[in-house]
């Protein structure tokens, strides 16, 4: 059997597209990492499901498992590449869908101008939410501070139905993300792992981010952790209700209004080429 796919990034975030709402293939955890293997497979950070809706007022549903093989809750960038995909592939005319994911719902739009807005979820502080162990660190403000090895590192915990992190910095280009972020993902206090990003709020308006991804490593982008970073700086008063944040692979417009309310994210997105894999 030949399966149908199409590779996409959002940002330099790549992505292996499967359509299994005309197709039907088993994955299991060797098949995915097979795939991902940037060597002798397609290669990508995350591999993006799309199935039949299983409530009616969805349009699809959207599994999303990273490299290694493990099941992401939830993907802004890979939200954006499904919302074109779709369309591209004939699955749907609509310009503006509801993807239902392990992390909850995530609304997106196709915009005139080939960009794809994605609204995702209302993000929440709470430890049980994240899932964070509050009682393993201290308490600073908005943050906690926790000892890694000998070093001390404050972040602030948030939920965007998945777990994310976010370390205030003063210079990306020299933050220990791969130390850090391997040594914070592995601690006790984060018992289902954390993405965890660094964050250098240049003005009210503008920040860098660099992220490191729960089951993948530093990518080039994050959409989720994006969202994240922008609720941490605006609770900071790093960052204000708009801004754009640049990471490695490029610039993500955000907005959020504040408690309660979910977090938006615009950006672009693009095909690199579409192939079959045979099982």
């Amino acid at each position: 059997m030949n399966l149908r796919f199409t590779k996409m990034h959002g940002l330099g975030n790549d992505f292996m597209v499967v359509d299994l709402v005309t197709q039907n293939v088993n994955l299991d955890l060797k098949l995915v990492r097979n795939w991902s293997d940037r060597r002798t497979g397609i290669g990508f950070d995350q591999l993006l499901t799309v199935l039949p809706p299983t409530v009616p007022d969805a349009d699809f549903k959207l599994r999303i498992f990273n490299s290694d093989g493990s099941e992401a809750e939830q993907c802004g960038n890979g939200g954006r590449c499904v919302a074109q995909f779709v369309r591209d592939t004939a699955l749907t005319k609509k310009r503006g869908l509801a993807l239902d994911t392990a992390g909850g719902r995530m609304h997106t739009r196709l915009l005139r101008n080939g960009n794809v807005r994605v609204e995702m979820n209302v993000p929440s502080l709470k430890a049980t939410k994240v899932p964070f162990r509050p009682e393993l660190a201290t308490k600073e403000g908005p943050a906690f501070r926790l000892a890694l090895d000998g070093a001390s590192v404050q972040f602030t915990p948030v939920s965007m139905g998945n777990p994310h992190a976010v370390i205030m910095v003063d210079d990306v280009d020299r933050a220990p993300v791969e130390s850090v972020g391997a040594a914070l993902q592995a601690s006790d206090a984060f018992p289902e792992g954390v993405n965890v990003g660094f964050l250098q709020a240049m003005n009210p308006e503008n920040a860098r981010l660099r992220v490191f991804e729960r089951g993948a490593g530093e990518t080039r982008a994050c959409g989720s952790g994006a969202c994240a970073a922008m609720v941490a700086g605006n609770l900071h008063g790093l960052l204000d209700q708009r801004a754009t944040v640049s990471l490695p692979g490029g610039d993500i417009e955000l907005a959020w209004q504040g408690e309660g309310n979910p977090v938006a994210m615009i950006g672009p997105t693009a095909t690199v080429y579409r192939g079959r894999v045979q099982l």
